[in-house]
């Protein structure tokens, strides 16, 4: 993608939904923490149906370790990795409790010193919930940043990186969100929508496709 498209690619995407945000619901950020952990190798919607009831029962990190290991399973075992998740989250909610004051820490570090919280997660508490400028790449974005030619790298990290770089300073705040929720609904893994999509015009895969489909005629 040409560095002079990407305006145009992000002022679509702002106009068509100004003020994204996230699928999970939460009322805190120690919710949002949890549900994000929750998350990995899992759909927002299996953990919203999960985390309606936990919530209601622990919504703080001592209200969730008097669960208990046993007691927390039962709540997300319909969550896939839940035995594993479970374990993170009793310890990250032992740290919360007596090194944080309960509190969910605002550095990254302090994030990522926590189980089960990598940089990706950390990355999405650090914008979701303290409104840093930052980039979290999951599976959607690592593919919609190459296949478009918006950033394109071999590691999450590499397209992190080269994000932060290529997306305008006044589409930093919102871009994860956007690019989440297209690469989600829109430019999908097996069959992109191409044909439906705002910003194909910007798009590198889409030039390709089009001279294809010339050619082929």
């Amino acid at each position: 993608m040409q560095t002079s498209a990407i305006e145009g690619f992000f002022s679509t995407l702002h106009e068509a939904n100004p003020a994204p945000v996230t699928e999970l619901v939460y009322t805190s950020v120690f919710e949002l923490l949890v549900a994000v952990i929750l998350s990995a190798q899992a759909t927002d919607f299996s953990v919203n149906k999960a985390t309606r009831r936990l919530f209601q029962i622990a919504p703080t990190p001592m209200a969730m370790l008097e669960l208990g290991l046993p007691g927390l399973e039962g709540f997300i075992r319909t969550i896939g990795l839940f035995r594993a998740k479970a374990k993170y989250l009793q310890e990250t909610c032992r740290i919360l409790v007596e090194q944080h004051g309960g509190a969910v820490p605002r550095t990254r570090d302090a994030l990522q010193a926590l189980p089960g919280v990598g940089r990706k997660t950390a990355n999405v508490v650090l914008n979701v919930a303290f409104g840093e400028a930052t980039m979290a790449v999951d599976t959607h974005i690592f593919r919609l940043a190459n296949r478009t030619g918006l950033a394109p790298g071999k590691t999450p990290y590499e397209v992190e990186m080269k994000l932060l770089q290529r997306v305008p300073p006044g589409y930093l705040a919102h871009a994860h969100h956007w690019l989440i929720l297209h690469g989600r609904y829109v430019c999908q893994a097996r069959k992109p929508l191409c044909r439906q999509c705002d910003v194909r015009q910007y798009c590198d895969f889409w030039d390709k496709t089009a001279g294809l489909q010339k050619v082929a005629r």
